[in-house]
């Protein structure tokens, strides 16, 4: 590969080679083989040791490494920066801290921006933070698809009433019983498989009545709800987690993590590894036929009660309700129609399956802008005026704001633990000493007391990803493993279902809080009776993650 003048000097996405403006031709392995590589680790601690500073702060170099089998040649480019040693978790450790002090995402992810600022010397939070963070495509990418694609959709399925009508035309054909009621919150949490408050809200508000006529208890139905919202994102992952998510997964100089396509196609050969979004799907697929080897004492109880009584939920409960998300907003003379559902839905997963398989990469920023534009089109030929169709626009638009925020907060503490060099301090810390069959489980087990802690899977991401990733790669390489690609599979999957294990059940995240609230049940209630099934989930999972690494890593 060569160089020629006036090429841009980037790194060029593809292979992960570097190009330098020169101004002749000159050859690639030439050119790094004559690279001296005076900023890796043992020169750089040898500087460190007599006092003073590198002669040079970035450097260009190439690596050849074991990946399956077959040597590969990874180019990279060094950069030294002062390390922070133990300060650099800091970030992370006064979010954490903080959710535990006061239990709101927001102020807690702001903390942690804070603290990472203070320590890099960042005063300025506005330009040197926050604005940075928004430039980058990736942050553009997220907020254009969750701010105004996604929530723009559901403004229009709110004000067309599409899923009210969906789940009309469901439960007229299918529901018989309490069996059968279960069946169809179970299938509507699939099909709504945006996740977290989209799901639990859609399928939760859609299905309540329905289930309550035919005796279901509220924990039941509360449980399916929840196990269905944020698992089943992570399983059919056709919306905007894997852009999200990608951004915190970029680890230098590994090769299936080059470019946004190559982390996304990560993300993807993730799913089947899912193993607590999977057994937590599927355990409440059994519970809907009634068919479940496992349920906890309280849950067996409620589904007693409710059935011989009547009574949905426990005597003295305090069940939650919220009649502004059951409010219909549709126009007086619009007639909901299911094809105002299905028509924008078959577009989703059409365009995202297709891309995936033509381009390696689900483009599923054009598969919600087709939909909405779909939804929009069929909106006003069916008679809604444009003031309408764009009132609806804004209720979608506002009904996302404090999850965009969240969103932010989350990418920019993502960034700043980056900035910090938490990842690469846990790296030099245990990256020989830990044994790599224990870190899924580890990764796990942290991840759920951090999402546990905060109620959010999305803001745990921020955190964790960014030191889970280069601490799996290191563990990787260093312990010579066959297949290190497979190894940060497992453990990226370990995070990811560990976050989403700790939110579904904690008192303070949203989902949980929704799942309760549109099927009307009492929120400690929900907590107490879905907690032993998701936990034996967990525990599965942990199995399967050590079995996986054993045999396959």
């Amino acid at each position: 590969m060569e160089c020629r003048k006036n090429h841009n000097c980037r790194k060029t996405a593809e292979d992960g080679r570097l190009c330098i403006f020169r101004e002749t031709l000159f050859i690639w392995d030439l050119f790094y083989r004559e690279s001296e590589a005076r900023l890796q680790a043992k020169k750089l601690n040898e500087i460190a040791q007599k006092s003073r500073t590198p002669d040079i702060t970035d450097e260009y170099v190439y690596k050849d490494v074991i990946i399956q089998g077959q040597v590969q040649r990874v180019y990279a480019k060094l950069h030294a920066t002062k390390h922070w040693h133990y300060f650099s978790l800091l970030p992370a450790l006064v979010a954490i801290l903080l959710c535990w002090l006061i239990r709101e995402p927001l102020m807690s992810l702001g903390g942690g921006i804070v603290t990472g600022a203070m320590l890099l010397s960042h005063y300025d939070l506005s330009d040197q933070i926050f604005l940075t963070v928004m430039a980058s495509k990736d942050t553009a990418g997220i907020f254009l698809l969750y701010l105004w694609l996604l929530g723009g959709l559901l403004g229009i399925w709110s004000r067309t009433g599409a899923p009210k009508a969906f789940a009309e035309l469901m439960t007229k054909y299918i529901v018989r019983g309490p069996r059968s009621a279960k069946l169809v919150a179970w299938s509507l949490g699939v099909i709504f498989f945006q996740g977290g408050t989209i799901s639990t809200v859609l399928a939760g508000t859609t299905v309540s009545p329905i289930a309550d006529k035919e005796r279901v208890s509220h924990e039941e139905l509360s449980f399916i709800v929840d196990s269905t919202a944020s698992p089943i994102a992570a399983i059919i992952p056709l919306n905007a987690w894997p852009a999200y998510i990608q951004s915190f997964i970029f680890v230098a100089g590994v090769p299936w993590l080059a470019t946004e396509s190559d982390r996304i196609a990560f993300f993807m050969k993730s799913v089947p590894w899912s193993f607590y979004c999977i057994f937590a799907v599927l355990g409440t697929f059994l519970l809907s036929i009634d068919k479940a080897p496992f349920l906890g004492k309280r849950l067996r109880a409620a589904i007693k009660r409710s059935r011989e009584t009547g009574q949905l939920n426990e005597p003295g409960a305090s069940p939650l309700s919220a009649p502004e998300l059951k409010t219909s907003t549709v126009p007086a003379g619009y007639t909901p129609s299911v094809w105002d559902f299905f028509i924008p839905l078959f577009a989703i997963i059409g365009i995202a399956v297709s891309t995936y398989i033509t381009m390696g990469s689900p483009q599923v920023r054009w598969a919600f802008g087709v939909a909405l534009l779909l939804a929009m089109g069929m909106a006003f030929i069916r008679g809604m005026s444009v003031k309408q169709v764009i009132g609806g626009l804004e209720n979608g638009f506002k009904g996302v704001v404090i999850g965009a925020l969240v969103l932010l907060f989350a990418v920019t503490i993502g960034e700043v633990s980056k900035q910090a060099g938490g990842g690469i301090y846990l790296v030099e810390l245990l990256g020989e000493r830990l044994p790599y069959v224990l870190l899924p489980v580890i990764l796990f087990m942290i991840t759920i007391v951090m999402a546990f802690s905060t109620g959010t899977s999305w803001g745990t991401y921020a955190v964790a990803l960014p030191l889970a990733m280069p601490l799996s790669y290191a563990v990787a390489m260093t312990q010579g493993l066959h297949n290190p690609e497979f190894f940060m599979l497992i453990c990226f999957a370990a995070v990811m279902n560990g976050s989403i294990f700790g939110d579904q059940c904690s008192p303070i995240s949203d989902t949980c809080v929704l799942s309760a609230m549109c099927t009307g049940a009492d929120l400690m209630d929900h907590v107490r009776t879905q907690l032993p099934q998701a936990s034996l989930a967990a525990g599965l999972a942990a199995v399967g993650w050590t079995m996986a690494v054993i045999f396959f890593a």
